[in-house]
């Protein structure tokens, strides 16, 4: 089943981990090495459930569920660089890059993710996709996170398209509720994509 570009829509937004880069199971793999390391067994429900929030939201709920000593900060700090490390582990999902290059000098388009931008620049370069979009909006460039409708409307503002003209490409339930704060258009790529495993063999 395609996934189907709207024919009211002037401009187009995608998250980025689990929406273009297949990014999730070298996030799981980067979390159990850190568990090895700081003495906790991550739990991959926490992807499901935060989808879409920046990283130092997942390492406050995990240092709080496992009772570790170790700053939030601090666990970033060493999950940013193993992810960074291993970022040409990371796949594009494909269903959602071919709507990317089809429409790529059509329609603007940009990217508004979770992600640090680092992280959203290393994996948009990766994939080779880096060049066709408007803008990159991260975690770094908002204050109020998914599922507030920040990230969408910065998009939305940098790509010149009134925000009911965006169509939001998401797969995670955060973000889904952010494009629907905003206003936006919204397909669930989820629909579409078959993720294979969620986990890399170590």
């Amino acid at each position: 089943m395609e996934i189907i570009v709207d024919p009211k829509a002037k401009g187009l937004i995608f998250d980025l981990d689990g929406t273009l880069s297949d990014s999730l199971p070298v996030h799981v793999y980067n979390w159990n090495t850190l568990g090895e390391k700081y003495g906790f067994k991550f739990d991959d429900n926490i992807l499901h459930r935060m989808t879409g929030r920046p990283t130092i939201e997942f390492a406050r709920v995990i240092i709080k569920e496992n009772n570790l000593s170790v700053s939030a900060e601090e666990l970033v700090k060493s999950k940013q660089e193993l992810f960074w490390g291993s970022v040409g582990l990371v796949n594009p999902i494909k269903e959602v890059v071919a709507i990317v290059k089809k429409y790529y000098g059509i329609l603007p388009m940009s990217v508004g993710t979770g992600a640090s931008r680092r992280s959203a620049e290393l994996q948009l370069a990766t994939l080779k996709i880096d060049h066709c979009f408007v803008a990159v909006v991260s975690a770094n460039d908002v204050s109020r996170h998914k599922p507030d409708p920040d990230t969408f409307l910065r998009c939305a503002e940098l790509m010149g398209v009134e925000p009911s003209a965006c169509q939001v490409f998401e797969d995670g339930v955060l973000g889904i509720a952010a494009a629907k704060n905003a206003g936006m258009m919204i397909t669930d790529v989820r629909e579409y994509i078959d993720y294979g495993s969620w986990v890399l063999s170590k």
